[in-house]
Formats: structure tokens, C-alpha cells, sequence
């Protein structure tokens, strides 16, 4: 047996030759983001457990099942975060956010649950976390579901769908409960162990069920749209004409439900066929009463989550390619004064040329050995050094991706040729 250490179990490596999409990925997200007025707030790892029992709800899975909880050596009972919207509240009332004020905020980090890890779930994983504060109509829930849409546009993803449903308030979603639950008993013997379960401690999380003969059950049980208040009917409505307006396609699925208690009115998913049974790339709804739940001020909120890992799988199944980070340079130097002037003069390089990418050979080496690494970097171009060439002043410019001559340029004259050749502008 190995003494070798390896990673825990559903907590993985992201290796260089993966990161240049997941950097494309956060880049385009960012971009996105910032374009619709949303700033990026930082919250800890670590909570207090009694953050997520409270917001998530004590009888979810998450609570229940999949948490990372422990003790510290103060006797508090902490928790690694396992999803983003609890701590992002909490910091906004911690610091008085959402005083009379709305905010439009995003973040992204590690979120951690112990589930079993299979393709697109791990035990640790990284979302996207958007959420607004203080705007209770239908209009930011619209412009939420079209940024969104114009982020897959951006990335080049294909094949999602987006699913929409009304959960209503409080005291609508309390008697379609009663309704459900009355109707389930009725099929008790015929639902699995999980639904059993969920009967006595969440029975609107029956609905999300991914068992078939569950789902069949539940074609003749109550729908919650029936139960819904005119005030959430007509938040709904409104909704739905905005998307109609601005073209985007959408389902009406009256199970979904979402996996969190603190959803009401506004709930979505954008999912997809391509990644087997983890299908759900972005969630979200409305939250409206976690910010006074937890100690706040009455405030409307909502928001969602993105999972990068499932969104990159399925940008890896569709054949999306990030944008090309080779370098644009690699500097090839041999002989002592070579080696010394080739770092001085990449540093001048560096300072001329905003952009430019440029790795410079370290270790030394024959020109042989180093132009074999420069061919395996990728770089476009060799920046040609020896000591004869320091001593005119001069270096050699050698084309690697393209059968051309190398041309030997003045040092006074790189900053301009090599603007040229590659695109970039004198700094």
C-alpha cells in the first residue's frame, strides 16, 4: 500500500491544463456581473452552525445529512459553509447593508457537503453567488433571469432550459401543505423511504423527488398554483410577460420547489440533459423573509447560485474552448552574459508592452534543450539571446508556430516590432 498522501475523497485538484476555462468561465461571470451594476462581497468559510440551521431549515438533507460541523476549541459548534446566501446575509445585516438600501451583490468560493461525489457534485465545490436586497418586484426577478441568459450567451453554452414556478407566501404555501400532505397519506405505502420520510418533516421536498415512480404518484396531487395569493399570482404574471417581451424561452414546472426553506413567490432552475442526473446549473428564487429571519429588517431579496464544476462539464461536452493564453514570447538565452541580460531585458519588455505573456528560460541549458521548451510552451514567437548578441546590442526574433525566417532586430527597436508582430500596444 501506498504512503503516498492523496486528496479526501470528492475534494479535487484543478490542474493547470484545466484552469485556463475555469479562468474564462470566472472572467466571462465577472464581466457579466459588473456590466449589470453588482459588486462582489467576500464572506468566511466558517459560520456558526446555528446560521444554516436556522436559514436552511433543520429538517433538510443539508442540515441533516451533509454538513461539515464541528467544534472548536472555544466549544462553539462551527460549520464550513455549504451554500452562500446564509452568510451573505448575514454580512449584510452585520454590517448594515440593507438599511433602507438595495444592493446588488455577487461572490464565488469553495462551499462544502458531504455527499456521495459522482460527476458535476463534489464534497468540496465552487459557486457563484448573486443576490439582491431591498427591490420586491417582478422586474429585478426578470432582469436576474435575463442576465443569466446573456451569461450563457457570452460563454457559448447550448442546451439549458429554464424551469419557473411560484412557491406564493407564507400562509399560501401552509395550506397547499395541508392539501399535499392529506393527499400523500392517501399513497403512503406506494412512496420510497426518502418520501416516507420527507412526509413527516418537509413534504413540499416530496416534489422534487428524482424517483419515477414517485413523480407518477404525484401527477393527481394538489398543485400549488391553486393555492397561490393574487399577490403572487400576479408578481408571477408579470414575470412571465417580461420574459415573453424579451424572448426567453421558458417551462412552468409546478413541482419545483427548490431544496432550501427560505424560497417564496419566485423560483427557477436552468438545467440541462448533459450531465445525467446532477441537471440543475443555476438556481434560484426569491427569499424574502431570511434578512428579518435572521435578525434584519424586513427585506426583499432574491438570488442564485451557480455551480461551476457542472457549468465547465458542460462546457467541456459542447466543445467550448477558452481563449488561447499561450505565451506570446519565450526567451531563449545561452552564455552567462545572455542568461543575465535575457531577465533585464524581459523585465523592460514586461514594463513596454501591457498584455504581453512572456516566460524566460531558467536553468540554462544548450539552444537546443531551451528552443524545445520553447516549442512545448506554445509561445508564438523565441526571443533569440547569446553573449555575441548582447554584446551588438541586438537579439533574434524566431517564429514558432509558422515556417518563417528569424530576423534579427536592435534592442532599441523590440518594444516597436514586437508591438507589432503580436498586437499589443507600447505601454
Amino acid at each position: 500500500m501506498s504512503n503516498t498522501l492523496q486528496a479526501i475523497r470528492g475534494m479535487n485538484d484543478i490542474l493547470p491544463e484545466q484552469t485556463p476555462l475555469w479562468q474564462f468561465v470566472e472572467d466571462t461571470i465577472r464581466d457579466v456581473l459588473e456590466g449589470y451594476g453588482y459588486r462582489e462581497i467576500r464572506m468566511p468559510v466558517v459560520e456558526k452552525t446555528e446560521l444554516f440551521k436556522r436559514s436552511i431549515g433543520e429538517v433538510t438533507d443539508i442540515v441533516e445529512k451533509e454538513m461539515y460541523t464541528f467544534t472548536d476549541r472555544n466549544g462553539d459548534s462551527l460549520t464550513l459553509r455549504p451554500e452562500g446566501t446564509a452568510g451573505c446575509v448575514r454580512a449584510c445585516i452585520q454590517h448594515s447593508l440593507v438599511n433602507r438600501q438595495s444592493q446588488r451583490l455577487w461572490y464565488t468560493g469553495p462551499m462544502f457537503r458531504h455527499e456521495r461525489p459522482q460527476r458535476g457534485r463534489y464534497r468540496q465545490f465552487y459557486q457563484v453567488g448573486v443576490e439582491v436586497f431591498g427591490l420586491e418586484g417582478p422586474d429585478i426577478d426578470a432582469e436576474i433571469l435575463l442576465m443569466t441568459a446573456r451569461l450563457w450567451r457570452r460563454l457559448g453554452l447550448q442546451q439549458v432550459t429554464l424551469q419557473l414556478n411560484s412557491l406564493g407566501t407564507v400562509e399560501a404555501r401552509a395550506r397547499f401543505r395541508d392539501a399535499l400532505v392529506e393527499y400523500l397519506r392517501t399513497v403512503f405505502e406506494q412512496l420510497d423511504e426518502d418520501s416516507q420520510r420527507r412526509l413527516e418533516s418537509n413534504p413540499l421536498r416530496v416534489l422534487d423527488s428524482k424517483n419515477s415512480a414517485v413523480q407518477a404518484l404525484l401527477e393527481n396531487a394538489p398543485v400549488l398554483a391553486d393555492f397561490l395569493d393574487a399577490d403572487s399570482r400576479a408578481h408571477f404574471s408579470a414575470l412571465c410577460e417580461q420574459l415573453d417581451s424579451a424572448g426567453i424561452d421558458y417551462v412552468i414546472n409546478p413541482r419545483l420547489v427548490r431544496g432550501l426553506d427560505y424560497y417564496g413567490r419566485t423560483v427557477f432552475e436552468w438545467v440541462t440533459d448533459q450531465l445525467g442526473a446532477q441537471g440543475t446549473v443555476c438556481a434560484g428564487g426569491r427569499f424574502d423573509a431570511l434578512v428579518e429571519y435572521l435578525g434584519g429588517r424586513a427585506t426583499p431579496a432574491m438570488g442564485f447560485a451557480l455551480g461551476l464544476e457542472r457549468l465547465i462539464a458542460l462546457l467541456e461536452n459542447q466543445g467550448v474552448e477558452p481563449p488561447d493564453r499561450s505565451p506570446h514570447l519565450y526567451v531563449v538565452a545561452v552564455g552567462e552574459q545572455a542568461q543575465r541580460q535575457g531577465l533585464l531585458l524581459s523585465e523592460r519588455l514586461r514594463d513596454a508592452l501591457p498584455g504581453l505573456r512572456l516566460v524566460t528560460h531558467c536553468g540554462g541549458g544548450s539552444f537546443k534543450s531551451q528552443f524545445k521548451k520553447a516549442d512545448r510552451s506554445g509561445a508564438q514567437y523565441a526571443l533569440v539571446l547569446g553573449d555575441d548578441e548582447v554584446k551588438r546590442r541586438e537579439a533574434g526574433i524566431k517564429p514558432l508556430q509558422v515556417r518563417e525566417e528569424q530576423q534579427t532586430v536592435p534592442f532599441a527597436e523590440l518594444n516597436d516590432r514586437l508591438a507589432g508582430l503580436l498586437g499589443l500596444q507600447l505601454n
